[in-house]
């Protein structure tokens, strides 16, 4: 039933000239519907100018408290009135808040007052503070101080006598040489049996020293142990509570989908760990709204709205798809029963495409890549320039593909015929002594003419293929760029790549400390064209075998 507080939206204009897709979106890769596009116009619009709430996206300088952009979603409904309209989401919470007027409601609230939640979290925080109260005890501090010190003391004790034992040791040893001169054959065994004692006498008295020792140490561990005893009892106590009140929190985010079937998180990501905040993000909680109320969904998108985060790329106002790490799993059972637009990530672009080789010798080639290509063959496509390599050159040995391009990004590669021109060749770009150059189309103008990038690179773990930039984990990732023009609100520019990481020179551009400006048609990073315009067009290396300086360039067609 809707509810007075109904988030189903009319649109504000009359949306009569526009045509309803005959699929649902898929969320994964999609290209925003027109529908799409107005109803976020808009949301953005409400978010400017209601009242009801306030929260600091980082745009309005004025806005105080705590910078946090956040991820919004439109879902594009007919109603059982036929109606069309639209809902609206944000993900997690907006304001410290999981309900506004507008948005549907979360599938589960856990802020709800005197829920499970909160008891359980009351019951979690007391036993925090039995556990603080201990630790923070004068008794149990004291008692550790003492029983390091102690420690430290005894083991230092019985480390000098057992120093002394070896300098003993040593002495007998001359001793036993010097006598050995002197004495006949049956003294000098009797003076060696003497020897024999002495030590035996060390070992025993190193015995008796270190039970001394540990007994001086062990009352203070016993008082010790009980405390701590007490302390680990009560954190494997909350330790306990803390699992059972997530596998609760986990039965109660249960997902619709357009049959009426239900799924709770546990029952999803089965043999997967369930990652936090799973179910809190836009499109699980349209979806979830439209199934509830009997909406029919025609089409959903999700858009960026401030400041981006630290590490991921994100523009103000950009449309962006579903993450693949927490939403995936979810959408996957949601979306069961609806036919959706095609997967282009099976679809093999590369059909129809023709790998242009620019050089060959009897060594290796150089092949100019087309976009939208493997490099290697992928987990669904096999299709390839590796796998069109080896039916060109079926006698090659070893690897045939010596360095790699991403799908999108055209431009050449070197091809290797044997194995040894390949670990020549890769120790080449190891050694960094391969000169790479790529032309790039920027979305905007760049003030700089010239630069250098240092952002160190890792995958995002929730929402592969994408690349965050992390100074904790990342790998070493560096660019030198030059701008060639700039026209049209558009900067055409050469980068150097000094390493080659996963999508280095698309987040060098886009993200918010490198150039800030996205490559044209990066549907990852920036917004979806033609085409992604970045080209590999220049390779310079030492030819394995002629050693002669070999400088190919292929011009891109962008």
């Amino acid at each position: 039933m809707l509810t007075e507080k109904d988030p189903f939206t009319y649109f504000k204009e009359s949306i009569a000239s526009f045509t309803l897709p005959n699929k649902f979106t898929f969320p994964f890769f999609y290209q925003t519907h027109p529908l799409c596009k107005l109803a976020a116009e808009e949301l953005q619009n409400h978010i400017e100018t209601q009242t009801e709430w306030e929260h600091n996206f980082g745009i309005d300088a004025t806005k105080k408290g705590d910078v946090i952009g956040k991820m919004f979603g439109v879902l594009v409904v007919k109603n059982q009135q036929n109606e069309i309209g639209y809902l609206s989401a944000f993900s997690g919470k907006l304001a410290e808040s999981n309900h506004h007027s507008k948005f549907v409601p979360p599938v589960f609230d856990i802020l709800t007052e005197n829920g499970f939640f909160n008891k359980g979290m009351a019951k979690l925080n007391l036993l925090n503070d039995q556990i603080k109260s201990l630790e923070d005890n004068e008794e149990y501090n004291a008692l550790k101080t003492l029983f390091k010190t102690k420690s430290l003391f005894v083991s230092a004790e019985i480390e000098e006598f057992r120093e002394l034992m070896r300098y003993a040791k040593k002495k007998r040893k001359e001793r036993r040489t010097e006598t050995k001169k002197n004495l006949s054959e049956q003294g000098y065994k009797i003076f060696c049996d003497d020897l024999v004692r002495e030590s035996l006498a060390y070992r025993h008295q190193l015995g008796v020293v270190t039970k001394s020792c540990n007994e001086r140490v062990e009352t203070i561990q016993e008082k010790l142990q009980l405390l701590q005893t007490e302390i680990d009892t009560l954190k494997t106590k909350r330790k306990n509570k803390s699992a059972a009140l997530q596998q609760e929190i986990f039965e109660q985010y249960q997902f619709l989908n357009i049959d009426g079937q239900q799924k709770n998180l546990t029952e999803i990501f089965v043999n997967k760990p369930i990652i936090a905040g799973a179910g809190e993000c836009a499109a699980p909680k349209l979806l979830q709204y439209a199934f509830q109320n009997q909406l029919k969904p025609i089409a959903m998108a999700e858009f960026w709205w401030g400041t981006p985060p630290k590490s991921q790329v994100r523009k103000h106002g950009n449309f962006y798809p579903a993450c693949r790490g927490k939403c995936e799993p979810i959408l996957g059972h949601m979306l069961n029963g609806m036919e959706l637009d095609e997967n282009p990530m099976l679809i093999n672009h590369a059909e129809g495409k023709v790998l242009e080789i620019v050089f060959e010798d009897e060594y290796l080639a150089v092949i100019n890549k087309p976009t939208e290509f493997l490099s290697v063959p992928g987990k669904t496509i096999q299709d390839s320039v590796a796998t069109r390599m080896k039916l060109r050159f079926p006698d090659a040995t070893g690897p045939l593909i010596v360095h790699r391009l991403d799908m999108s990004t055209s431009g050449l590669i070197l091809i290797a015929k044997s194995s040894e021109i390949h670990k020549d060749l890769q120790s080449q770009f190891i050694n960094r002594t391969v000169n790479k150059r790529y032309i790039a189309l920027l979305d905007g103008n760049l003030t700089e003419d010239k630069g250098f990038i240092d952002l160190p690179l890792r995958v995002d773990l929730n929402d592969r293929p994408r690349q965050l930039v992390c100074y904790e984990h990342g790998k070493n990732a560096r660019t030198r760029f030059k701008v060639i023009e700039r026209k049209d609100n558009k900067t055409k520019i050469n980068f150097y790549p000094i390493t080659g990481r996963t999508h280095q020179l698309r987040v060098h551009a886009a993200h918010s400390k490198g150039l800030n400006k996205a490559i044209v048609g990066d549907e990852l990073y920036g917004t979806k064209a033609n085409r992604l315009h970045l080209h590999a067009e220049y390779l310079e290396f030492m030819h394995p075998i002629t050693e002669k300086v070999m400088k190919i360039r292929v011009d891109a067609d962008f």
